[in-house]
Order: structure tokens, then C-alpha cells, then sequence
């Protein structure tokens, strides 16, 4: 298979493999008004097979989005066909308004002012919890 190189935007590289759905959604990468390849199960050297995403314009990315779904991804600006930014990704303290509480008596559930809020409360296991009812995210 062959996918184009890109002149100028953004390559979200080391996805695990079978995640880059999921990043996709989240970073709402749907709505965009330019190019986006979707690789998936592609080669890897280090893993096996990893999953990568090329975004054909320059626009900043949410980086706890990608922390969240798989913080050992890489994200690689590109500018004028040269890479010239390589950023490794960790898992954020917190998420604000990445996910949704899923537990119905949460305050966030009727309260549609408040920000979904999870703390990082487990890194081995990367558990995060809402911070008003300690439901833990999926």
C-alpha cells in the first residue's frame, strides 16, 4: 500500500494497534476540512504492528487525547516536507471534557454547565476516575 507523504500538518505514529479509531473520534478528526489517512495494522520494527494517522494541514492536537488513548504514540510536525518536531506522548494528570461520565447520578449528568473532569489515579494500570463520583472511565 502506498500513502502519499505530506507537505505540511501533523503524523500521529506508534499507535497501538487498533486504537486509531478511537483517536480518531476523539480528536474529532471527522470534522476537518482536509486530508486524513487512517493506517491500520501497518509493520512495526517495535511492536509488531501499530496503527498511524496522517493529518494533511497544520493544526495543534490535543495531546491529552492521545496520552489518554495510547501514550506511547508519537506525534511528528511536518513542515515543508521535513519533519521538524518529534514529541513522545505521556499519560495527562488530568482530563477535562476528553470523555464523559458514564454513571447517571453524577452531578455532571444533570448539570450540563460542568466540566467532565478525570484524575489520572492509576498510572501501571492507567486508570482515570471522575473526580465528583470516582466512577472509573472506560
Amino acid at each position: 500500500m502506498n500513502i502519499d507523504s505530506i507537505t505540511n500538518g501533523v503524523v500521529i505514529d506508534h499507535i497501538t494497534a487498533g486504537c486509531g479509531m478511537k483517536l480518531y473520534e476523539l480528536l474529532g478528526l471527522a470534522d476537518l476540512d482536509c486530508s486524513v489517512a487512517i493506517i491500520k495494522n501497518a509493520s512495526s520494527r517495535k511492536k509488531g504492528r501499530k496503527d498511524i494517522i496522517k493529518i494533511d494541514a497544520d493544526i495543534p492536537v490535543n495531546l491529552d487525547v492521545i496520552g489518554f488513548v495510547d501514550p506511547g504514540a508519537t506525534i511528528n510536525i511536518i513542515k515543508d516536507g521535513v519533519l521538524v518536531e518529534k514529541r513522545n506522548i505521556e499519560m495527562p494528570e488530568e482530563l477535562v471534557n476528553v470523555i464523559k461520565c458514564k454513571n447517571p447520578r453524577c452531578i455532571t449528568s444533570c448539570e450540563q454547565e460542568i466540566d467532565h473532569i478525570f484524575k489520572l489515579t492509576d498510572r501501571e494500570h492507567k486508570v482515570y476516575r471522575c473526580v465528583y463520583c470516582e466512577t472509573k472511565a472506560n
